[in-house]
């Protein structure tokens, strides 16, 4: 999906950088094709769905 070198990045890494951004629609599209929303959720370029995490009081996150 991506054309910079070197390639992108795997689902699964961290490294992905935001090719288009809808903020007042609360989503953003990695290069990786991965589409990640402002509640922490993903949709994955496969069609598998990354639930939410949210925070605790602990300061530490846990799936929805």
């Amino acid at each position: 999906m991506c054309a910079h070198q070197p390639l992108c990045p795997a689902t699964d890494s961290p490294a992905a950088h935001v090719v288009a951004a809808r903020p007042e629609q609360g989503w953003s599209l990695l290069c990786d094709g991965t589409v990640v929303f402002d509640d922490t959720g993903e949709l994955l370029p496969d069609g598998r769905v990354v639930q939410p995490r949210r925070m605790t009081a602990a300061g530490l996150a846990v799936a929805a």
